[in-house]
């Protein structure tokens, strides 16, 4: 599964009226109400409720509000027109919901030897793309940014490959620093070539850096896939985590439906003190409103600790 994909989801049949008000799905409770929040600021993507939402994520936000959810993530944010980023914005703030991350885009996927070359059209291009974010930032109300360094330079050393990645990153921090804005380092799974897969690696890169703008996103999906051992690892990169995302493994979809046991992992986040937000970056198991339904489910089982 490609790393900013999901399976998109086919219309599903409603359920059946003839219910006792005792087995109403969870998504109906929106008739009766906002449901309870969740104990976690779990933050949903576009289209991951569009059967019971609709196809505008500005009416998906307002279904995900009254199902308990408190946050959204929306990777290609960047993408989006300024009028529909004013929208996103406004239906967040009249809802007392929280923007997560979006994506430094300037490296469309699947990535190149770009930070990690040292060339100086790839860092310019890439602080260009920073300055653009911090403008995308201000309209929709974010402060979490995601940030990828590339693929491997086969022509050079690890370490001169880090140290470019690091002398980028710098320049990337001392643009949203002043904002108070934080670029989210995130290892990812997808392909060997990538060149940032692991929490060790991106907590020396962090520590490098040395700026509270250059944090690391921590998807547990990705980091089941190439260390496992989540918990141990969470704990050594603590003090460098500013985000998480969630993903089932395999498949990468809703806590549940994998090997993943993400009630003990959220209970663990959560006894730590943690208060920020964990993007949901996977796909539903099932396809339709009832598998909508089925996440909801699946996020109040993970969520009962």
């Amino acid at each position: 599964m490609q790393r900013r994909s999901f399976i998109q989801q086919g219309f599903g049949a409603g359920a059946s009226t003839l219910v006792s008000t005792s087995i109403l799905s969870t998504a109906s409770k929106k008739l009766q109400g906002p449901a309870q929040p969740f104990k976690m600021d779990y933050a949903f993507h576009d289209g991951m409720f569009k059967n019971n939402g609709g196809s505008n994520f500005v009416d998906q936000i307002q279904f995900a509000y009254d199902n308990g959810f408190r946050s959204i993530e929306d990777n290609g944010m960047m993408g989006r027109t300024v009028d529909d980023q004013k929208k996103i914005a406004d239906k967040l703030a009249k809802l007392n919901m929280r923007m997560g991350v979006f994506v430094v885009a300037y490296d469309n996927w699947p990535l190149q030897t770009s930070l990690t070359s040292g060339k100086a059209d790839w860092k310019d291009k890439f602080l260009k793309t920073c300055n653009e974010a911090v403008e995308v930032a201000k309209r929709c109300n974010a402060k979490w940014m995601t940030v990828v360094p590339g693929n491997y330079d086969r022509t050079l050393s690890m370490e001169y490959q880090t140290s470019n990645v690091i002398d980028a990153l710098r320049r990337g921090a001392a643009i949203f620093e002043p904002h108070g804005l934080i670029m989210v380092l995130e290892p990812l799974s997808d392909t060997p070539e990538l060149f940032l897969r692991h929490s060790d690696q991106t907590y020396m890169i962090c520590q490098a850096v040395n700026s509270p703008s250059c944090k690391i996103l921590f998807d547990m999906y990705h980091m089941q896939r190439n260390e496992g051992n989540i918990i141990n690892n969470i704990n050594k990169a603590w003090d460098q985590i500013a985000y998480f995302q969630i993903g089932d493994n395999p498949g990468r979809k809703e806590p549940g439906t994998g090997e993943m046991n993400y009630r003990n992992i959220f209970k663990h986040i959560h006894e730590k003190g943690y208060k920020g937000i964990l993007g949901m970056e996977h796909g539903n198991v099932k396809p339709g409103k009832e598998g909508e339904e089925a996440l909801i489910k699946a996020y109040r089982d993970a969520d009962s600790f």
